[in-house]
């Protein structure tokens, strides 16, 4: 690849210095992360997209170092244009660590196509479907964006399921908390719409495919988890 800062190779070496020799040793300090299922993603090639839930800062960190480097390379995250691009710095940061485009939570539309562009480029992207953090760790309901662009472009959706990461740094807080609290990261089949299927249908069945990862792990209740991190 060559070309832009999403697919130069040149650009792309810079940022896995960043992600690889910088983010993530430093998450994986402060956090105890396990991953389940790297192997479901051995034959998945680009384009694709990944989503996941949503409850923590740490949640695209934890995603992109998990991922098998030749998944990550080129990832592009979806970052909430009214937060993350609002303000130089933050900008500057979240495009060197996360190659992050600009994603509209108030639809707009001003940036619609953006994804799809990409995709069509052969860039893989990372979205949340629940558009932004939940309060309490809960997931919540899947906006059907990403079942869309999946079948717009005809691209398989690799869902993950992020356990221990509203506990380890909850929304509101601006570092985790001490004593490296367990985190896993669960990936889950590449999937794709069944012929004929609704988007709402696709969105639900993805939505119901990352609640079933999350409970594969047996995690620890959120509140007797929050007790033993205190």
């Amino acid at each position: 690849m060559s070309g832009d800062r999403f697919t130069s190779r040149t650009v792309a070496a810079i940022r896995f210095v960043a992600q690889r020799g910088m983010l993530k040793p430093l998450v994986w300090s402060l956090v105890r992360v396990d991953t389940v299922g790297r192997e479901r993603l051995s034959s998945l090639e680009a384009p694709f997209i990944v989503i996941a839930n949503h409850s923590s800062h740490l949640d695209a960190p934890l995603i992109i170092g998990a991922l098998p480097r030749r998944h990550a390379r080129y990832l592009a995250a979806g970052a909430a244009a009214d937060y993350f691009f609002d303000v130089a710095w933050r900008k500057w940061l979240t495009t060197l660590f996360f190659n992050a485009f600009a994603v509209e939570r108030n639809s707009e539309g001003k940036r619609s196509g953006a994804s799809r562009s990409l995709l069509e480029r052969g860039v893989p992207l990372l979205l949340f479907p629940e558009g932004g953090r939940s309060r309490h760790g809960e997931m919540g309901r899947f906006k059907p964006g990403a079942a869309a662009l999946s079948m717009a472009s005809g691209v398989p959706i690799v869902p993950i399921a992020l356990v221990g990461a509203s506990v380890a740094m909850p929304r509101g807080v601006n570092w985790p908390k001490r004593g490296r609290l367990p985190v896993t990261v669960v990936f889950g089949e590449p999937m794709t719409a069944f012929e004929g299927e609704a988007t709402e249908d696709f969105s639900r069945r993805l939505a119901a495919e990352v609640r079933q990862l999350h409970e594969s792990v047996r995690p620890m209740p959120v509140r007797q988890h929050a007790e033993k991190g205190k």
